[in-house]
Formats: C-alpha cells, structure tokens, sequence
C-alpha cells in the first residue's frame, strides 16, 4: 500500500481489515500481558466471552473480528495498544500505522511520542525511509542490468508468452543406484506463464530449462518487471549470479552477501542495518533469484549437514548459505527462485515442498515471429526467404524450439544468404554442429569489418592461430570448471580479437576487493564447442584422452555424481565434428601436411567409442536419447542402425524436446527392422508430435500418461495418417475422453494398415453416440480396439457372427467385474482367441457368452485364466459347451473353483464326444480340449483336489457314461484308504481302456491291495482294455506284499503294467526287487529299472484269483514264461549286487534282451557276465554301457564261446586294451548275424589292437547299423580312419552309419562316398565333427541323392559353406522321407543369406521332414521370414532350432504369424538371438526362448 493522506476512519478500518492476518499471527506470538491490555479496551461481557474460548488462536481471532466490526475510534485505540506494546511488528504493518499518525493530527494523540513508549514514531520512519531508498536503487540496478542484457536482443521478450510448466516435489528424490525411483514418478503438472511465477511468494521454485533456453534473461526480464512496479508482494528483490559467487571463497554471512556482492547501500552503517533490519523482519517480502546453478563450481550443502542453528549474521561458506536460504534453514518464508539444466535438480535440495518449472522453449509460431523480426531490417524478399527456409527445414525447425539456436540458425542463415543471395538452393546444415561450425565462419567475418565473403573456409584458415587459442582457453576452462576469465588468463590481443569476433563476452566482475574485468565465451554452448574443436585438431591428443571426454549423459542424476558447471554438450560436439561433411574444416584448422589423415583417424574414433555404446547392457531411457542424439549429430547411417537394433524405445518420465524427437527419426529410419516407441509419462509438446511421422520403420507406438489427453489425441490423430508402417496403436491410462477417442477413431478410418488399438484406463463414457462410432469402425475396418465399456462388450459377442476378417479386440469390463477380454482374429486361419482372465464370471454372463459364442463359426479359444468361476457359473457353461462346436481349447489355468464345480465340468465328458483331453488343476494349469469331429479316446486328469469319499461316488457315476475313457489320473487328491475301497467297488462299471493313476495320494499298504486286487475282478473292464498300467507310491515295508499281488495274480486276460517310483529303488534293492518278482512268476515279460523307478509287465493268462483273508494274501506258486527284456539302467548297480540275481537269471534262457547301462561291474560283474552269458541261449541283443571302465576280457570269452546268435552287441564308453581288442576282433568274426554294433567312445587300444579289431569288422557283412562315433580311430600311420571307411566296403544293406568325431576330412569323405550311392537302405548318417570342407560337403551331398530312404541327416560342427548348401538344396526334393535334419555350427554364414534361404525354401518338397536345425550359423531375418513361408506346406515338420543365430523381432514375429496356420509344430528353438521378448511373442508357447 503506498503512502498516501486518506481519510482518518477509513484507513484506520482499512488497515485492520486488509491486515487481520497479519495481526493475527503477531499476537500469537506475543506475551501474554500483551492481550491483558488488549482486553482492557473490551466491555466486560465480550471480555468474558472472549476469555472463554479454548485456544490462543481463536481468543485473538475473536479481538480482531470484534475491533474489525467496532468504530474507527476503537480501532485507532486497538492499533496504538499493538504498537506500543507488540515486539514483533512487520515494518510493513508499522508502515502503514505510522501513515496513520501522519494523516492528521487528531490522531498524534493515538501515536504520541514520548521517552517512556517503547518505540520512537521518528526513528521508525526514518529506518522506512532508508528502506526505501534502498529499494528504488536496487531497482534503478536492476533496470540498468536488464538493459545491458538486452542490448543485442532481437525481440522484446514477453514473459505472459514465455510458457513453463509447473509441479510440485513432495519429497526429495535421491538417484544414489538407479534411475527406478524417477522412472516411476509421473508427477502431476500444469502449463503457466513465466509472468506468473512471482505472483505466489514464500515459496522455493527451481526453473529447469536447456542450454539457450533463455533462463538469465527471463531472470533480467523477471527482475526488470518488479523493479516497474509489478509483483507488490515483494518488497526486495535480489538478482545473484552463480557465475559471481563462484568468486566468492571466504566464508560470509547473508548480510555481506547481499551488500558487498550484489548493492551495497550508499547510506553506510546506519542504512544498512536498517535494510538488513528489514529484511529479517518481513522475509515473506523478500525475493531472491539465484541465476546460472549449472555455472556454480560445486554442489550445495546437503541441509542435513549444515550447522546447527544457522543465523544470518553466521559466517559460513558460500555453498553452506545458499543452501541454507534454499532449505528455509535461513529466513524462512521467503521467495526463492533458481535457475539451472535438467539435470543438476537433484542436488540442489534436501527438502520436501519445493516446486520445479521447466520452461518450454519457442513453438513454432514464435520461432516464425522470431525470424521475422531478425531479418526485419534486412528487406522484404531476404526475410521472407530465411522464414521459408527455416520452417522448411525439419532440423533447423527442431533446433529452433531453443530460443538461443534459434538465433544461432537465424545468424546461420543471414551468413549463408548474405554470402550469395542469388543461389536458389542453400546447402543448409543438418546437425547442431555443422551449425556452429557455420556460426563460427560468420562471426570470423565481423573481424574484416564484417559484409559478404565469396569463401568461408579460408577465414578459417587465415585465423587457425587465435581459433586454436580460443580453442586451447575453453578447454583449460572446461577441465577446471571455470566460465569467466581474469584479464590476465589471455593476452589483450586474444580478449579483443574474441570479443569484436562476438565469441567473447566482457563482464565486470565484483569481488570481495572490488570490481575487475573479464570475460566469458558468449554461452557455454561456444566454450564446450571449441573445447571439441580442441579436441579434434589439436596435436598430442591420445584415444584415451577422446574416450575420457566422450560418454553419454543421463538427464538423471545421483547426489553422488560430481557437479559440472558445463551444459554437457562436449559430447555432442564431439560427436558432430566426426561427420564426414566437417572433415574439410576440421583439416583447415589442423594445419599439418597430413591434416586429413589425422582428422579421419580421430574421427573414426569417435565412431568406434560411440558404436561400444550400442552394445551396452540396460541403457535408461535418457541415455537411449543422448545416444539418439549422438548418432544423429555425426550422421553416419551405419552408426543410426546399430544403435537401431533394439526393437524398442522405452523412454519414460522424461521431457522430450523437438531435437530429440528429430534424432530419434533419425535412428529408427536407418533401422533395418520394425521398432516400438514407448511413451511413458515424458512430456511431449503437441508440436512435437508432428516430428513422428519421420521415424520410418515404426510399427508400434505407445503413449502411457495421464498427462495425454484429448488435446494430445487430437495432435495425433493429425499425424497418424502419415504413420505408413504402423500397425499397432496403445493409447493407455492417459487423460482420454470420447472427444479425444472419437477423434482418434476418425483419423483411423484413413489408416488401413493398423491393426491394433488400445484405449484401456482411460475415462470414457457409455454414451450411445461414442459405442456407435466405435462399433461401425470395427465392421469397416476390422480393427483391435481395447476399452473400458460394458456396452462394447455386448456387441462384440454379437459381432463375433459378422466378422470375416478379423484383428484383436481387447475390452475390459467394469459391471460382471471382468478385467480384460481379448479377441484374436487371423487374416489366414479364422481363428478366434477370446479372453476373460483376472474375471469373476457371473452366471448370467456365463449364459449369455456361451450361447453368443456358440454362434461363431470360426475356430474358438477361450480363455477364463486366473479368474473366479462360482458352482452355478461352471453349471452354465458345462450345459453350454456341447452347443460349441467351434470351440478348440478352453483355459482355466489357475480359475479358482471348487471341487463341485470341478465334478460338474468333468460331466462334460459325457455329455461333449469332441472331447479329447481334460485336466483340471486346483491351482496350475488346466484346460480342455476339444476336436472338430468325435472324439476316439478321452483322457480325464484331476489333480490338486481334496476328494472324499462322496466326491469319488460322484465322480464314478459321471464318468460311468464315458464310453470313450483312455486314461484316468487322480493324482494328489489326497484320497485314503476308504475313499480308495469305495473307488474299486465302482471301477468295474468304468470303462477305462488304458491308464489308471492315483500317485501321491494318502494310500496305505491296505489301500494298495484294494486297488491291486479290484483289477482281477474288473470283467466289463477287462474286455476294454488292452494294458492298464498302474502308477502307485509304495513304501519299502510294503513291497513285498504287493510283489506278491501283481506276479501271483494270474486272473487277469490282459496284460498288466506296473510302474512304481521310489527314492529307495536302486542299487542292491534294485537287484533284489528284480529277483524277487522273477522268483514269483515266470509269466513276467519286462522288467526296467531306470533310476529310481521300477516298471514290469506281466502276460495275461487264465489263472487263479487272489483272495483277501483278514487282510493277509494267499500265495500260489509260481509257474514260468518266456521272459524277453531285463533292463538295469543309471540305477546305482555294481557288478557286487548282481550275485543275487545270478542263479536267477540263469533260469532264463528265453531272454532276448539284456541292458545294463551307466553301471560298474568290475570284477564281480565281469565274473556274473561269465557264468550267466553261456546260459542265455537266445539272447539277440546286449547293452553294456559303461561309465568308462575297462571291458574285462572274460565277457568278451563268453560272448565268443557261446553267442553266436547275437544279433545288437552295444558295448559303447569301454577302456579297451589291445589284448581286449584283438579278442574283440575275433569274436567279431564268429557273430555272422550281427546286425548291430555300437563301439562309440571307446578308448585305450594302441595302433595294433585298433587293426586288430578293425580287421574283426571287415567280417561283419551283415551289418546294418554302425556306431563308432568319436573312437580311437589311428591305428597304421596316420591310416586308421581309411582303413575302418575300407570296412564299409562290404556293407550293402547299411542302414544306419554313425561315424561322428573321427576328424576325418576331406580325404575321409572322398573315401567314403565310394561306397554311399550303393547304400539304397541307407535311413540315417552322423558325419559330425570331421573337419568336412566345403568342397567334400558338396560331393556328400551329391552322393546321398541316392540314398532315397535317408531319413536323418547330421553334419554339424564342420566347415561346409556355399558349395554345400547350393547342393543341400538341390538334393532335399530328392530325399522323400527325410525327417531330420542337423547343420550346427557349420559356419554357415560364409554361404551368403540366399543360400540359406534356397535351403529352406526346399523344405516344402521334403514331405517327411520332423526336424531340422540351423543353430549357431548366423541366420538372418530373412531366413526366419523363408522358413515362415514354407512352414505352412511342411505339414509334418515338428521341431526346428535354430538357436545363437541373428534373428531379431521382425523375424520372431513372421515365424509367431505362421504358427498360427501350423499347429503340427512343437517347438521353434530360438535361444541366443537378440530377441525382445514382447507380449506377441510369448503368446504362443511354442517359441522356446533361452531361459537366460
């Protein structure tokens, strides 16, 4: 309020009423005699009243109200009481008091003066007055700083047009490991002008903006405002530059500040205690803005380590008291405004509540009304045809959205047009850098007096010495962190020569002895580009010294990083000087006789520093940007590809200027695949939007922000016509109503190629007119829509009858407490995947989507996954699902349903035939499956549920009329004996015709023979079933009960299979189970022990019945069969165990097969070989593999002495001697019907004993299958390997040939392929690891096209190349039942990507194939795209790897596109390939991607 004469009683009211608050708060902090005399002026009964109230606060709001309601006598009476008495009085209050007791003199006699009053009325007014005085010379400074500052300014700023935005910090964020915390925060902001900044006092703001962004002269602007009479709020305001205080290096306290570094009052001592008086008394008038904090030498104190208390008359460190103001430690209350880049934010406070504006640069209106104004003076036809080419050209456009290189693109463009105004095309610059570069050409030719120049390279040239100089001071001040420079740090020549050059700036420097001159580059953009000039051109600068200066910036920071005073541009420079088109200058300023070669070599390490970048494990989204930017400053395309190769840009919480967007175009376009921008809370100006459609190869963008709204929408829906290759549309959790949806609807009826939309977590509504809209753009366009509307989802259960050509629907529901339904269409196969997951499905939604559903005529799955179905839910959809003919699988992995409900879906089996299998877990995966037709045989798993006894009648009764039952499982459903018996008495009505499993259940010893023994009785099943294999866990106490069971019940007229599993069943009890079963029943057919799980199969045979007497078994004797197959396999056997076998093995003499593998027999088992060979009379085929012991030469005599009949002898992983071998040989020659001989991985014989047996084989002429892989093969000479080829030489009815790891090579091959053509039978070949050339492979190849019967094919680990694979293809159409086929590691990236391709576009004439695999050859997207081809004509195909190859997305997504139309495929192997795994992807299960 001025200082004006008004009238007496209306001020007096005024100043009570416009005060109250103030008031108020100084007698709260008064004494308490203070109020006493208040109360005196009170009447009695508004006294007591008064007195009465609980709190100080409401005692003295009462006084004020009652004053503010009495006549001006009272109040004048009241305000004389607070001013005598009060200690605590504002000086502005006193202000307008004193005003009072001057306006007339009736009213001295409120005020009087006198020596007993505790203050003096003159004293006051004359510290008011010196108050004033300083405020009108702080403004009169303020006012002549703005000036200076704005001397050279092309446009008048204004500060209602200059935009930020605004949002608060609730708490203080500390980035000491990660970016996570940052990554998560989307803070809510709101868009306001720098005009309003000051409006709000008593607050800490810090202002972010980028280098050039304007922020000091904004400052100057802000500054220059108060000081004209705006922002009444703030008495004082002080301007301090962080480029000063830096000069600051003895500790002061705030009152030195403010008077010896910013103005010291003219009025001495006295007027200076006065001021500071008043500024610790009014601090909520007082401002402070703290310009330049990226240009402070170091960080602030952390407020927690600062001394306590602070003071303001504290000595303290520069750093210790800016902090100390920033944090309110220091004169709390009042404004504080500090300007810095992004990223120094997070270390300037330690306090909760401070608010964070970010400005946000020119839009493109102003930077066109910018230029305009530049070229103003400079005639009509040049400013329009600089305002052309700058909003013509996208890169200068971007850049222009800083206000700063918006006058530096402005001088580029007056120097480019002022040189030749006549040419009609300008070559324009295309990075920030060459920008410079050109800025530096104009502003070299200010000093020859400025005008036009036919050439700017020899400026160059002709000031290579003082630019080297300048060059040589900006780095000396980058590597010391300092931005001013002292007259005496450069010569007076340099200073002048910088400063008529416009590169340097002279400031006068205040310090603590006074004002000196110096100097700074014009902005620190100019000091760090000339450090990089610097850096490129200067001799003596290593790669270390380039590596050490090049690395990226994050725009996140931890408390921990150092402080740079620099705007972290070196990078970019760095980076910029490597393009190829600032070779030419950078050579002029090197200045040697190999000038270019020393620039090409330090820019192309650049390059190689920039390109280790790329391969960087987990960049964040801000260095994903910097790298962006990188790559688009040195336009090199190889580079923008590499750093291309991720599929997806995920950027999150971070501004994004237009600059960046543009570097990011850059990079996608030189992508070689499809990419994904991800959008996450960043901030976007709408402008920048118009940017996107330059990044070629987007297929999928996503926006995810509450900040993106309709006028976001809107701004897309403008571009997304011109989005060419994109296909998916995620518009999710964001701002967005109808009116932004509809709009996005609209431009999407212009965008045929996408195909997926989603518009999920936002705010829209059910109105008619939107779901109509939206319903009439899926029937046109068939597009994927996501949403929240439960209207949408009633028409599209209708809408599954119209569609032909279909995409993905996804629409989550609010009312049946839905939370996602998804509808898969494939443009080839019509087959619909409709999902409920996460969902609570009511039974009247159950009955209205069966039914709807039942109406679609395409194939169907249903997806109900980790949701709720109710009793009454699971009854409706089981009487639906017969009426679903088109249904293929129904999930309901993880449902949560109860046994009832679990029973009511098996009744399914029943009442559906299409049912192939079911299988319901409590808790895991469960589904049914259906066929097109009926089904042959049903398979029902019921797992993970308490079942009792009711539950097992029930589910009898069910399953009683499944007449197509294969296989029962009710596993772990914690049944008991009883629930077992009652189980048995109800088994013979079932009809079950293969399997029966109750493992894991709470079975006793008794349990078990109720199950055993129900078998026998079983009749009706008996007729059905052809082998009921029994899965039980028994206890070690109950074997011997149940061996007796199952080999002396002969009752049954089938055969029986037992499998049991138990940690004990192995070694010596192994052996013994074995004999005890074989002592039991000869009727036995097959015992296998493999680890730790027995397995027998019995014949079936008319015999007797097992009875139960009081729970004990009747024993029978048992009779003999012929006993065909014995197996002990990786189950802890040694040779000692086996003599409790021995005598009953040699009763066996039927025994056809023998195996015993992974065991040690040692001399116990060569002795047991040797009595129990001889008795074996028709055994046909012996496995002994061994763990790596010698063969002991006496089962080598008895194979000799008495099995001429052997037919398989496999004998595979022996040490075996030379005395071994040659007995081996021997008997070789003896085995005239062996069929099949498998030596592989035998060792320990020299170069005679391997001739030895080498000339054993060359008898073997009946061979049909070989297996020598990886035996010790050198025998004569190095001849070892032609001699044992020169073998096969007899062999015509060869049928399978494994020679893998012999390293024969070419000479091998040669030798080899004599003999293969003769080979019609030949059906497998493993040639792997033998050093095969190219050349060989080819005349392999060549050679197999006769061996029409070939069925698997293993070349890996060779070396085979183009040769090879041009004949591989020829041959496949020639090879009909080719299954397999194997080309690992054959470096077969040497063969060119057409090769391959030719290979796997001939798998379609290969009708057999199963299996085939390129792994770890390199494979390209275009092969994965072939084979995506072909796969769906290679209908038998069932396994394909092709791991560690160079596969991406674009290629992962065509192999997930043709699986659809290929459901015969298992498994595509895809480990090692650098694979983003998205949802796509994963969807389908049979993409086996490495775990790792």
């Amino acid at each position: 309020m001025k200082m004006e004469e008004v009238d007496l009683e209306e001020d007096v009211m005024n100043v009570v009423a416009e005060e109250a608050t103030v008031i108020v708060d100084v007698l709260c902090r008064e004494r308490s005699n203070v109020l006493e005399q208040i109360y005196g002026l009170v009447e009695r009964s508004t006294r007591d009243w008064l007195q009465s109230l609980p709190s100080l606060r409401e005692r003295v709001l009462g006084i004020v109200d009652y004053f503010r309601a009495s006549d001006p006598q009272k109040c004048c009476q009241f305000l004389q009481t607070m001013w005598m008495f009060c200690q605590s009085i504002p000086l502005d209050l006193e202000t307008k008091v004193l005003s009072i007791a001057g306006s007339s003199s009736g009213v001295q006699g409120c005020f009087p003066e006198n020596e007993n009053s505790p203050r003096s009325c003159n004293v006051k007014r004359l510290c008011l007055d010196q108050v004033e005085s300083y405020t009108n010379a702080v403004k009169l400074l303020l006012q002549q700083k703005f000036e200076r500052v704005t001397k050279d300014v092309v446009k008048e700023v204004c500060l209602d047009e200059a935009w930020l935005c605004l949002r608060q910090r609730h708490s203080a964020r500390v980035r000491d490991k990660s970016a996570q915390a940052q990554e998560g925060e989307e803070p809510s902001e709101h868009k306001e002008s720098v005009e309003s900044l000051l409006r709000t006092t008593g607050r800490v703001v810090v202002l972010l903006g980028q280098a050039g962004s304007g922020k000091t002269l904004l400052m100057h602007c802000l500054a220059h405002h108060w000081a004209q009479g705006f922002y009444p709020s703030i008495k004082l305001l002080f301007l301090l530059e962080f480029r000063q205080l830096n000069l600051v290096s003895q500790p002061l306290s705030l009152k030195e500040l403010l008077f010896s570094f910013f103005l010291l009052p003219e009025g001495g001592v006295e007027q200076s205690e006065a001021v500071f008086s008043y500024i610790l008394s009014n601090p909520e008038k007082i401002c402070f803005i703290f310009d330049g904090y990226d240009e402070f030498g170091t960080k602030f104190t952390d407020p927690e380590k600062l001394p306590s208390p602070l003071g303001p008359y504290q000595q303290l460190s520069v750093t210790d008291l800016l902090s100390g103001i920033c944090s309110y430690k220091i004169l709390p209350k009042c404004t504080v405004l500090v300007t810095c880049r992004p990223r120094d934010v997070i270390d300037l406070f330690g306090s909760s509540g401070y608010f964070v504006a970010e400005l946000l640069g020119f839009s493109q209106r102003r930077v066109k009304e910018y230029t305009e104004t530049y070229f103003q003076e400079k005639g009509s036809e040049l400013k329009e045809r600089a305002v052309n080419l700058l909003m013509g050209n996208r890169h200068l456009l971007s850049m222009s959205h800083v206000p700063a290189l918006c006058h530096v693109c402005c001088i580029c463009l007056d120097h480019f047009l002022s040189e030749d105004t006549s040419q009609s095309h300008v070559k324009l610059p295309t990075s920030l850098t060459q920008i410079y570069l050109h800025i530096l050409s104009a502003f070299l030719s200010r000093c020859q007096g400025g005008g036009s120049t036919n050439v700017s390279m020899p400026l160059l040239q002709k000031y290579r010495s003082q630019i080297a100089e300048l060059s040589r001071l900006a780095m000396h001040g980058l590597e010391n962190s300092r931005i001013v420079f002292l007259a005496q740090d450069l010569s007076t020549e340099l200073m002048n020569f910088g400063a008529n050059a416009g590169i340097l700036s002279r400031v006068d420097l205040t310090c603590a002895d006074g004002s000196h001159l110096g100097c700074a580059f014009m902005h620190l953009t100019m000091q760090e580009f000339l450090s990089a000039l610097h850096l490129m051109t200067s001799p003596g600068i290593s790669e270390s010294q380039l590596k050490r200066k090049l690395n990226l910036k994050s725009r996140w920071t931890a408390r921990t990083d150092p402080k740079t005073v620099f705007t972290d541009s070196l990078h970019l420079f760095m980076c910029g000087l490597a393009a190829k088109a600032c070779r030419p200058s950078l050579a002029l300023l090197e200045g040697s006789d190999d000038a270019t070669a020393v620039v090409k070599k330090r820019q192309e390490t650049v390059l190689k520093i920039l390109r280790s970048f790329v391969g960087t494990a987990s960049q964040t989204g801000p260095k994903i940007i910097e790298l962006c930017r990188c790559a688009h400053e040195t336009q090199d395309v190889s580079l923008a590809k590499d750093v291309a190769s991720r599929t997806t840009f995920e950027l999150r919480n971070i501004r994004l200027s237009p600059v960046d967007m543009d570097a990011l175009a850059f990079v996608t376009s030189a992508a070689d695949q499809m990419v994904c921008l991800d959008f996450g809370g960043c901030s976007i100006e709408l402008e920048c939007l118009s940017i996107i459609p330059n990044c070629k190869n987007l297929e999928h963008l996503i926006f995810r922000s509450r900040k993106y709204d309709d006028k976001f929408a809107e701004a897309l829906s403008s571009i997304l016509p011109d989005l060419q290759d994109l296909k998916q549309l995620h518009f999710i959790s964001g701002g967005l109503t109808d009116t932004g949806t509809e709009k996005l609807i609209k431009a999407l009826e212009c965008c045929p190629q996408i195909t997926h939309l989603n518009v999920s977590d936002n705010s829209l509504s059910d109105e008619v007119m939107y779901f109509s809209s939206l319903l009439c753009f899926v029937l046109n366009q068939t597009k994927a829509l996501h949403n929240t509307n439960e209207l949408l989802f009633n028409a599209l259960l209708s809408l599954l009858l119209l569609l032909v050509v279909v995409a993905v629907v996804v629409v989550p529901i609010v009312v049946v407490k839905i939370v996602e339904v998804v509808v898969f269409f494939n443009y080839f196969v019509f087959r619909v995947f409709f999902s409920l997951t996460h969902s609570d499905i009511h039974p009247t939604d159950m009955n209205r989507l069966c039914k709807n559903l039942a109406k679609c005529k395409h194939l169907l799955e249903l997806d109900f996954s980790h949701g709720t179905l109710k009793d009454e839910s699971v009854e409706r959809l089981q009487m639906l699902l017969p009426g679903m003919t088109s249904l293929q699988l129904l999930n309901l992995s993880y449902v949560q349903m109860s046994t009832d409900g679990a029973l009511l879906l098996v009744r399914s089996l029943a009442d559906c035939p299409r049912i192939t299998t079911m299988e319901l877990r409590q808790q895991g995966e469960s589904f049914v499956r259906f066929r097109q037709i009926t089904a042959g045989a049903a398979t029902c798993k019921l797992i993970q549920y308490k079942l009792n006894g009711d539950n097992v009648k029930d589910l009898s009764g069910i399953l009683e009329h499944c007449s197509y039952l294969a296989d029962l499982d009710l596993s772990s459903n914690f049944l008991r004996d009883e629930d077992v018996k009652s189980f048995v008495n109800l088994l013979p009505r079932l009809q079950i015709s293969n399997s029966l499993s109750l493992s894991n259940n709470k079975l006793t010893q008794l349990g078990a023979l109720y199950l055993v023994n129900s078998l026998n009785s079983c009749e009706k099943v008996a007729a059905f079933i052809f082998i009921c294999n029994l899965t039980l866990k028994i206890q070690k106490d109950m074997m011997s009960s149940l061996i007796i069971i199952f080999c002396v019940n002969n009752g049954w007229s089938y055969c029986f299979s037992v499998r049991i599993e138990e940690p004990w069943i192995k070694a010596e009890a192994a052996v013994r189970l074995v004999s005890s079963c074989l002592d039991l029943n000869s009727h036995i057919r097959e015992i296998r022990v493999e680890k730790t799980c027995f397995e027998i199969s019995l014949e079936g045979l008319p015999s007797r019945i097992l009875y139960f007497v009081n729970d004990c078994i009747e024993v029978f004797s048992a009779l003999y069969c012929d006993f065909s197959f014995f197996s002990f396999g990786d189950c802890e056997v040694e040779g000692q165990h086996l003599t409790f076998l021995q005598s009953t093995l040699q009763k066996c003499s039927s025994l056809l097969k023998l195996h015993f593998s992974q065991t040690t027999l040692g001399t116990n088992g060569a002795e047991f070989f040797s009595s129990v060979l001889p008795c074996l009379k028709k055994l046909k085929t012996l496995s002994l593999h061994s763990k790596g012991e010698g063969l002991d030469e006496a089962v080598i005599f008895a194979l000799q002495s008495s099995q001429k009949h052997l037919e398989n002898l496999s004998l595979s992983h022996h040490v075996i001697n030379d005395s071994e071998a040659a007995k081996l040989g021997s008997a070789l020659q003896g085995w005239t019907q062996m069929r099949s001989l498998n030596l592989s991985h035998c060792t320990g014989w020299t170069a005679a004993g391997g001739y030895k047996l080498v000339c054993g084989l060359v008898h073997c002429i009946t061979l049909e299958e070989m297996r020598l892989n990886k035996i010790q093969v050198e025998v004569v000479e190095g001849s070892g390997v032609l001699c044992l080829l020169a073998c096969l030489q007899s062999l015509d009815g060869l049928e399978e040939l494994e020679l893998e790891g012999l390293r024969m090579g070419d000479q091998g091959i040669k030798e080899l392929v004599k003999y293969i053509p003769k080979w019609t039978t030949l059906r497998k070949i493993n040639l792997s690891e033998n050093c095969v050339s190219d050349q060989a492979g080819e005349m392999l190849v060549k050679a197999l096209s006769h061996c029409r019967a070939l069925q698997q094919l293993h070349l890996f680990r060779n070396k085979l190349g183009h040769e090879f694979a041009v004949r591989l293809g020829q041959v496949l159409p020639s090879l009909p039942q080719l299954s397999e086929l194997e080309c690992l590691f054959c470096s077969l990236t040497a063969i060119g990507t057409s090769d391959l391709i030719c290979i796997a576009s001939c798998l379609k004439h290969c009708t057999s194939i199963e299996s085939i695999s390129l792994a770890w050859n390199e494979c390209g997207n275009d092969v994965a795209e072939k084979l995506a081809e072909v796969l769906p004509q290679c209908s038998t195909l069932k396994k394909i790897d092709l791991e560690a190859n160079n596969i991406n997305i674009t290629g992962a997504k065509a192999l997930v596109k043709c699986l659809q139309c290929c459901p015969w495929i298992e498994v595509i192997r895809l480990w090692r390939n650098p694979i983003v795994k998205d949802d796509q992807i994963l969807r389908d299960q049979r993409l086996n991607f490495s775990p790792t």
